[in-house]
């Protein structure tokens, strides 16, 4: 949403920047503290003073997790970057573009064989690459002056799914079918309308969520709805939700399901970051119907939720500026282990990597 972009003030990427640099500043400013969250029958401890912090000079809302040592971020200034050691090293860039002063990455996805960057604003610009970052192609372009895109994400090395602001009163949702050599919009007759002022959060690259054959797509501002695919985005269907809606910065800001039943949203008002109504909602029917989570209760505001790995749908984080706040029952009640403000964060095995304002943080988790 080309509103939060505004309202957010984030700081673009500064100075210089250098491919290999070594160890990123580590950022301990924050005395260490244990919280000890019991997840179902198998306790998991997650100790914040393992919690590692290392330092960027730009905004950072999208992160792709490869695995326990290996992660690839993209944020403003059009700066990139990734890691194959677990942060002792890494390796960073940064791509221009003469139709952008400040061209900013909040999508980023991965295959098997490819890296895709996804920037917000006019041009919208999908980068690729097949050899970590050593040479760049743009395989997509929007030209349309309305066009903001807020998450990106792939099913597998072939199939993968854009998803923007409305235009001509459709979302804009883009897909591939050829590992991302080419990709193509999903016309306005084939989509659900949108409602005027209903648009996205582009947050923390969790508007989209995939889980076999399905995706669903989350909204804000206006309406705060779920749009729905079973198969792969051929047919749509869209849903309403009781989370907090009408507002300039009200809505869905996270989605994440855990199977084809059950998912959480996640959001509120980014205008009033503490209130507690109505800004997290469940659902167990694939998202039709939805209802609300810990309603008056902690925590506030997040801009991204995500199920942790487990045989159950029991353990979630969810991160924002206010902070960092786990569950251990399916989100029906949440405790606060860290006042310290995170835009996304993404799970790897036992490690939860974590991005926000110039800064990508590691935790292991037991």
């Amino acid at each position: 949403m080309k509103l939060f972009l505004a309202v957010s003030g984030l700081l673009f990427c500064l100075g210089l920047f250098f491919v290999n640099l070594k160890s990123p500043s580590q950022i301990l400013e924050n005395p260490a503290r244990i919280v000890h969250a019991s997840l179902n029958k198998s306790a998991i401890s997650i100790d914040t003073s393992k919690l590692k912090r290392f330092e960027f000079h730009c905004s950072i809302r999208a992160i792709e997790a490869i695995d326990e040592h290996t992660l690839w971020y993209a944020g403003s200034g059009g700066q990139y970057g990734y890691t194959e050691d677990a942060g002792a090293t890494w390796h960073i860039d940064s791509i221009s573009h003469p139709a952008h002063d400040n061209l900013e990455f909040r999508s980023i996805a991965a295959t098997n064989t490819a890296i895709f960057l996804l920037s917000v604003g006019s041009p919208a610009l999908l980068y690729r690459t097949n050899d970590k970052g050593k040479n760049w192609d743009i395989v997509f372009t929007d030209h349309d002056a309305l066009a903001f895109y807020d998450a990106m994400a792939f099913w597998d090395d072939e199939d993968g799914i854009a998803m923007g602001d409305p235009i001509a009163g459709c979302l804009s949702i883009i897909k591939t079918n050829d590992g991302g050599d080419s990709w193509y919009k999903i016309p306005c007759d084939r989509l659900p309308p949108t409602i005027e002022g209903e648009a996205a959060f582009a947050a923390s690259n969790s508007n989209i969520s995939l889980y076999n054959d399905h995706v669903w797509i989350v909204t804000g501002g206006k309406k705060a709805r779920v749009f729905h695919s079973a198969d792969r985005g051929e047919n749509w269907t869209v849903h309403e939700t009781p989370i907090i809606q009408g507002g300039r910065m009200t809505g869905i800001f996270s989605c994440d399901f855990f199977d084809d039943k059950t998912g959480i949203v996640f959001g509120g008002d980014w205008e009033n970051q503490g209130s507690t109504i109505q800004n997290k909602s469940i659902t167990n029917d694939g998202g039709t119907t939805w209802k609300l989570l810990a309603d008056g209760e902690e925590p506030g505001y997040r801009s991204c939720v995500q199920f942790l790995n487990g045989p159950q749908p029991s353990h979630l984080i969810a991160v924002g500026i206010p902070g960092i706040s786990t569950s251990a029952d399916g989100g029906t009640s949440w405790q606060k282990i860290s006042d310290e403000g995170f835009y996304t964060v993404r799970q790897s095995g036992n490690i939860l990597w974590m991005a926000g304002k110039n800064k990508i943080a590691r935790l292991p988790i037991n």
